[in-house]
C-alpha cells in the first residue's frame, strides 16, 4: 500500500489525545540542543495538550493529519496545517502572498524516519499537506524551522521549500531563531 494512503486528516476530536501523545514525544526532538527540560514541558503542556489539538480538529482554519503504518493502526506522526494569514511581523513580512497556509508542525516517531526514502511518512504528510493548502486555495505555503535543525532544513529544501526570512519562536522564555521556508502553489 503506498505511504500517501496512510495519511489522513482527523475529523473526529477523540484522536487529540493520541495526536498529543505523538507531539509529547516527538516535539523536543526538534529543540535545539540547549534547551532546557523544563523550557520543553512548559511549551507541551501549553501548546500540544489534547484539549489544544480539539481546538485545531474543530476549527475550519486548520488541519491536523496523522501518518499511520496501517489503516487503524497507531499514529507514527502528525502534521498541523493552518490556513490563515500570519499575524508574526517577521512572517507577514516576508509572506505576503494571499491567501496562504502554514505548516505549523510535522514530526514523526523516532523509529519511524527513513532517510533519503520518498516513501517515508514524513514525505507522504509534507505532500498531504501542500494538498491541503492547494485544497483551501492557498497561493503559498510556509513554515518555519530552528536554525540549528539542519537535518529539517535539507528534509523540507527536498520538499521545494525555500528559505525567505528569519523570526523569532518564542520556547517558554528562551528566544530561538527559525528560518522562514516557503513554496509558492502556482
Amino acid at each position: 500500500m503506498p505511504a500517501t494512503e496512510l495519511i489522513e486528516v482527523v475529523g473526529d476530536p477523540r484522536h487529540a489525545p493520541s495526536v498529543a501523545e505523538v507531539a509529547a514525544a516527538t516535539f523536543p526532538l526538534a529543540c535545539p540542543p540547549h534547551s532546557t527540560a523544563q523550557d520543553i514541558a512548559a511549551f507541551i503542556e501549553a501548546n500540544l495538550a489534547p484539549d489544544d489539538f480539539v481546538r485545531h480538529i474543530v476549527s475550519d482554519q486548520s488541519d491536523v493529519l496523522v501518518a499511520r503504518e496501517r489503516i487503524d493502526g497507531p499514529i507514527i506522526g502528525y502534521c498541523l496545517v493552518h490556513h490563515t494569514a500570519p499575524t508574526h511581523p517577521d512572517v507577514a513580512a516576508v509572506i505576503t502572498e494571499r491567501p496562504v497556509s502554514e505548516v505549523s508542525k510535522m514530526y514523526v516517531l523516532p523509529d519511524h524516519h527513513a532517510q533519503g526514502r520518498s516513501g517515508a511518512p514524513s514525505h507522504a504528510m509534507m505532500r498531504a499537506a501542500i494538498d491541503c493548502a492547494r485544497r483551501r486555495g492557498s497561493a503559498m505555503v510556509w513554515l518555519g524551522v530552528n536554525q540549528e535543525n539542519v537535518r529539517a532544513q535539507r528534509f523540507y529544501t527536498k520538499m521545494g521549500f525555500a528559505r525567505v526570512g528569519v523570526k523569532t519562536f518564542d520556547l517558554n522564555g528562551s528566544i530561538e531563531h527559525d528560518y522562514i521556508l516557503a513554496q509558492t502553489l502556482v
